[in-house]
């Protein structure tokens, strides 16, 4: 089985957002919040950076 760079992103952002959602906060509502924010930023940022990066070599 293999996962393209944007599915390894997928993956990276699901579980870290899980992580710091679940010991960052400690009420479950402000928990799933703040990882969906999380989520969001990590996919985000990660598509900001390759646009950037393919900017750069063009």
């Amino acid at each position: 089985m293999t996962i393209s760079h944007f599915g390894a992103v997928l993956l990276f952002a699901l579980f870290t957002s899980v992580v710091f959602g679940i010991t960052q906060r400690s009420e479950p509502r402000t928990m799933i919040r703040f990882g969906a924010f999380c989520f969001v930023l990590f996919v985000g940022g990660t598509i900001a950076a390759s646009w950037i990066m393919w900017l750069i070599k063009h």
